[in-house]
């Protein structure tokens, strides 16, 4: 299936602090249906008041782990976004606290197949760690250095299946 067929009427919530960052994710997601919030409490207002397909969350900036907690108690896919903390201690809470993808803002462009990739193995009862951690882990290794997942090896080796 076309990752446009599985966006197609999605609707997604997009939480940033940056006006800049959310008319981008709106133009990249165009054929879904979006909501953008530029506040943590803009964000639970949205959560209170609709329903989503998923989540894509900067952060910092809009409190993003506690709407990751809130995402997560409603069982709504949730993509992390991040520029400023993008650091393998965030990459393993994101994951540890139920993010769904964490992506960095460098791979903005391609956010269309994080988020049908992260639906489409919603919809097949898996999750989407090993498809996005692959795509991304040279970007990690470039980021990181080479040898960063050494101190956690056992968890990050779930994710090269």
């Amino acid at each position: 299936m076309d990752h446009q067929d599985i966006l197609k009427d999605k609707r997604i919530l997009l939480v940033d602090d940056e006006p800049d960052v959310l008319e981008t994710l709106e133009e990249l997601l165009y054929i879904c249906k979006t909501d953008s919030a530029t506040s943590f409490e803009s964000a639970v207002l949205c959560l209170k008041n609709n329903t989503y397909d998923a989540a894509i969350l900067d952060i910092m900036g809009v409190e993003g782990y506690s709407l990751l907690k809130i995402t997560h108690g409603l069982d709504i896919p949730a993509i992390m976004l991040t520029a400023h903390a993008l650091t393998p201690d965030s990459l393993k809470r994101s994951i540890e606290q139920g993010a769904d993808a964490y992506v960095p803002k460098d791979k903005l462009v391609d956010i269309s197949l994080f988020v049908a990739d992260v639906l489409s193995a919603r919809q097949q009862g898996k999750n989407a760690h090993s498809t996005w951690f692959a795509m991304l882990n040279p970007l990690f290794d470039k980021l990181f250095g080479k040898g960063w997942r050494t101190n956690d090896q056992k968890f990050w080796d779930k994710f090269d299946k």
